[in-house]
């Protein structure tokens, strides 16, 4: 009988091509955001701590990026107040009875040549059997503010 087994191969021989850095630390974010919505306290606390801690995050984004984050994070709060933000994936992030109904993806957090503004599967947005579920964002203007507005307060009727 013959051995048809390939040898082991050492690490430095082949690369892994699995997840990036930014998808680990992605990751990395997610199941500490889920162990720190676990810790015990009143709701009201737990939502300030959650919006504090959305409100870092966009503080720590690049310039272009954190300008747009914090006036979708304004556009949200003033026309769709129901909606509590939160992270998510270490993006900013606003949910309706704990579900994410949509997201902010800054450009730098996948090294992307643009932000992304997104919709979950949560958001009622359905229109006929294909609809955007994500917007890609180099700049927000007035325009693209009342849209995101818009667009928002449906997603959640």
């Amino acid at each position: 009988m013959t051995n048809t087994l390939k040898p082991a191969t050492t690490a430095t021989a082949e690369k892994f091509d699995g997840f990036t850095e930014e998808e680990r630390g992605a990751m990395k974010a997610r199941a500490q955001e889920l162990k720190a919505s676990s810790r015990r306290g009143s709701r009201a606390d737990k939502a300030a701590e959650e919006e504090a801690a959305v409100v870092a995050k966009i503080a720590e984004m690049r310039d272009a990026d954190r300008v747009m984050a914090e006036r979708i994070h304004a556009v949200i709060k003033e026309n769709v107040p129901e909606l509590a933000p939160k992270l998510w994936y270490g993006m900013p992030a606003y949910a309706m009875d704990g579900k994410i109904v949509c997201f902010f993806q800054s450009a730098q957090k996948f090294s992307a040549r643009y932000a992304t503004f997104g919709f979950s599967d949560k958001a009622n947005l359905d229109d006929g059997t294909m609809w955007p579920a994500s917007y890609a964002l180099k700049e927000l203007t007035a325009d693209g503010e009342a849209r995101i507005a818009a667009l928002v307060k449906r997603a959640v009727n």
